[in-house]
């Protein structure tokens, strides 16, 4: 039997009431879609309404087949213990039992002797070694998306369903994952921004705010079909411009030729130059013509106004994001950071880093590479300040912003507006709303509580803070900053630091990315 996966007008809404999409209709078969849409728009809520995880507020989801989600961090809820993922909690405390010789003869029957082999030998392919008890919560991220993707595996479903499965893996890990949706034969539905992943899929699926469409072939035939469409909006959105303006051009000469009639006419009718009831009669005319003239314009205005509206919104969904960096005004050659046989980590018996020296000087790019448990975020904190190292000394010499998936700096209980000027006191309301603007934070958007945000937009939110600045800093270091932002959100970021004049240390996993950001150099940690 063929698995399948209908949506018939699919509607949710947000917890404040806003829609988040409506009435979608869309089939998925036997074959590895994409999901990808920008920030915010309702993807993971699709695959958890797919998944049986939520209602819908209106439509219906039917499912041919057996579904498996893998969520973002793995996590069930906060004690669950990898036999919770596994769905196997049951089953092994059965084995337990049997092995104690308590349990009766009908258990002993039902009893699944293998599902112990079998957890530990999808967790060992996934390059994990762990206890059924082991608490999801005392993983690391990485370590939960491998276990995750482990469970996911020996579940077998008819349909995977992955949320960002990439996210905080190293380069093996992510080795695993392109591996598994490459093999897989039946259907998957694949919510991710990495590029390479998705260069493995058949078909790409975005949604948006006009829909679900699908797209035939993998992220670069997407990539290729989105920019026709964009060239195809914008001559649209020109044409719908040059349209209104017409329009009004032509009303407001209708205006004025009417004005003129009407001045002749009064004059006309001061003079007494003809009968009374003849001039009734040519003003009853004349005013039955304006009316149906002035009908027809504002039926041509309106349809004028619905086009460029149209056209305006086909370009909202498909026009990049752009972010604009001022200059920070690094000299070449100033020292921006020295380090000094630093060492440190969490364990002062285990340090991850140990006597390391290096310097950055000027605009250089440096990139921390190095395998999950390695010491690249222990580092960063360690330059921030945010942890202290055992031994060594730290010397940061210019102002800098740290960015990290999770954006710690953003205030959860304030605006984006107090968040903004909070980072950026000197700019006044004006300017702030105009930086956040840039970076599609519009209008009430920038009155939006940070805590409300999804993980894409609260980093986007972290950008606009940090390079929205009347002078950035002069140092922007990167942990895995690509992780929760949508397509048109990494797009934005390398091009805004492509045209960034300061130095960048970064750690991150997407090659795509690091091959955006042109490192002058790599340094490789070992752990």
């Amino acid at each position: 039997m063929v698995s399948s996966i209908s949506l018939s007008g699919l509607s949710c809404i947000k917890p404040d009431g806003k829609p988040l999409f409506t009435n979608i209709d869309f089939n998925f078969t036997d074959e590895r879609i994409g999901l990808v849409g920008r920030n915010g728009v309702g993807k993971t809520t699709l695959l958890r309404v797919i998944a049986g995880d939520m209602i819908p507020h209106a439509g219906c989801v039917a499912v041919s087949g057996t579904v498996a989600l893998m969520r973002q961090d793995g996590m069930i809820h906060q004690d669950a213990t990898l036999a919770d993922l596994f769905g196997l909690k049951e089953a092994l405390a059965l084995l337990d039992l049997a092995a104690e010789g308590k349990a009766s003869v009908e258990e002993l029957a039902e009893a699944d002797w293998t599902a112990g082999a079998r957890m530990e030998s999808a967790l060992a392919h996934n390059g994990l070694s762990a206890d059924p008890d082991t608490r999801l919560a005392n993983l690391s991220g990485g370590q939960r998306v491998r276990a995750a993707l482990a469970a996911i595996m020996m579940a077998e479903p008819d349909f995977l369903l992955l949320d960002e499965p990439t996210n905080n893996l190293d380069r093996a890990g992510r080795d695993l994952v392109i591996a598994l949706v490459r093999h897989w034969k039946g259907g998957a539905i694949v919510v991710s921004h990495d590029r390479e992943l998705l260069e493995e899929m058949d078909a790409i699926a975005e949604l948006t705010t006009l829909g679900l469409s699908r797209y035939g072939g993998n992220f670069s035939a997407y990539r290729g079909r989105k920019q026709l469409e964009l060239d195809a909006a914008t001559h649209d959105l020109s044409h719908a411009e040059r349209a209104s303006r017409e329009v009004a051009q032509r009303a407001q000469q209708a205006s004025e030729r009417k004005a003129r009639k009407d001045s002749v006419g009064a004059r006309s009718r001061s003079r007494g130059d003809q009968p009374k009831i003849l001039m009734d009669a040519a003003q009853g005319r004349a005013e039955a013509s304006g009316g149906a003239s002035q009908r027809l314009r504002d039926a041509r205005r309106e349809a004028a106004e619905e086009a460029l509206s149209s056209a305006r919104s086909r370009i909202e969904v498909l026009q990049p994001i752009r972010m604009d960096t001022p200059s920070t005004g690094l000299v070449a050659g100033k020292t921006v950071l020295r380090l000094h046989a630093v060492s440190g980590g969490y364990d002062r018996s285990r340090p991850v880093i140990r006597d390391l020296t290096m310097a950055v000087t000027g605009a250089e790019r440096i990139l921390l590479a190095g395998p999950n448990g390695s010491g690249k975020s222990t580092l960063l904190k360690m330059i921030s300040g945010a942890l202290t190292p055992f031994e060594g000394a730290v010397d940061v010499r210019v102002p800098f912003a740290v960015l990290d998936q999770h954006v710690l700096s953003l205030s959860g209980d304030m605006s984006l507006l107090e968040n903004f000027q909070q980072i950026n006191p000197v700019m006044e309301d004006r300017e702030a709303y105009a930086a956040l603007a840039r970076f599609k934070f519009r209008a009430d958007d920038a009155l939006c509580k940070a805590a409300n945000l999804s993980g894409g937009e609260r980093l986007r939110a972290g950008l606009a803070c940090v390079l929205g600045a009347v002078t950035p800093p002069q140092l922007l270091i990167l942990d895995e900053p690509t992780n929760h932002l949508d397509l048109d959100g990494i797009a934005a970021l390398e091009g805004a630091l492509s045209i960034y004049d300061g130095a960048i240390l970064a750690v991150s996993h997407d090659e795509s990315f690091v091959r955006a950001l042109s490192p002058h150099r790599v340094i490789r940690l070992a752990g």
